[in-house]
């Protein structure tokens, strides 16, 4: 007898032969990330022995946590599948984005550049991405196929109906559409899952030492790209990540869970939102949503 587990598994497996049924040219977008990891491992379920439709696609902002690029090599490496590297840095030198400045500034924003140029150099018609509904207000607003026009942006009002897990992804000319097969997980099913499956992640999901900079309810973690103010003190904490994204923008949050069940336990208990520790969400209430229109993920 399926549990709710085995249900959303076989949903989400669906959906990504849907998109290798619908498209010829798709790209899963993967940074090492529990959600892109997850989605790895249900392409696994999905098409071996064979090889994936897609290759995997990171949009690296060249601020990312050293251990999670250490994972995604290592991990495309151990898949045997193609690994497409865009990075943000060459849309800065190539004039096609502007570097924040200032405190703050992240580069988290300029991938939306990135993402959209990688689209056009590869002609790719959808890429299948790890947002889940409920991590944000904007991404609960997400169809499974959602449309991108021309311009890469998307719209809320535009949004085409999916009845019966029936998926329209008919293109227009310089149209793709983004897919989220996890639309309907919650990051404690996505946490369960893994465990199950016995996937190795990076250590950062994991309780460990760390020199942080609290700013508020918020611990940045140390590195060359977080700048510290003469008055603010390091301290040493005992942290692990909810989210892992860009260093400039993702905070770390106290934690003894060092191992998968001690998570899954803390995630349970928990009554926040991953996206809580990330400060590029709070720069506004509607934050996410200004950006997914200019391309974003």
């Amino acid at each position: 007898m399926m549990d709710a587990i085995d249900e959303l598994e076989a949903e989400a497996i669906s959906i990504l032969r849907e998109v290798a049924g619908q498209y010829s040219r798709s790209a899963l977008l993967f940074s090492g990330g529990k959600d892109s990891i997850a989605l790895a491992r249900l392409s696994e379920k999905a098409f071996r022995p064979g090889r994936f439709p897609y290759p995997l696609l990171h949009i690296d902002t060249g601020h990312n946590f050293p251990e999670a690029i250490e994972y995604r090599d290592r991990m495309a490496a151990d898949l045997g599948e193609e690994l497409l590297v865009r990075r943000v840095q060459d849309s800065i030198d190539a004039g096609k984005a502007v570097e924040e400045t200032g405190k703050g500034a992240s580069r988290n924003a300029l991938q939306s550049i990135t993402l959209l140029d990688a689209v056009a150099e590869f002609r790719f018609e959808a890429l299948i991405g790890g947002a889940r509904r409920d991590e944000e207000k904007a991404r609960a607003k997400e169809r499974v196929f959602s449309l991108r026009d021309e311009f890469g942006q998307w719209d809320p009002k535009r949004q085409r109906p999916e009845l019966w897990n029936l998926y329209n992804g008919r293109l227009r000319p310089g149209e793709h559409v983004r897919v989220f097969p996890l639309s309907n997980w919650t990051e404690l099913d996505v946490w369960e899952y893994l465990r199950r499956e016995g996937v190795e992640l990076p250590s950062l999901y994991f309780s460990h030492s760390r020199k942080v900079v609290r700013r508020g309810a918020a611990l940045f973690p140390v590195s060359p790209f977080v700048h510290v103010d003469p008055g603010e003190e390091i301290l040493e904490s005992t942290v692990r990540f909810r989210t892992v994204g860009d260093m400039t923008c993702t905070a770390a949050v106290e934690s003894r869970a060092a191992t998968l069940d001690a998570v899954v336990e803390e995630i349970r208990r928990s009554r926040e939102s991953e996206r809580g520790s990330r400060l590029d969400d709070q720069r506004s209430e509607a934050a996410m949503e200004e950006r997914k229109k200019q391309g974003y993920f």
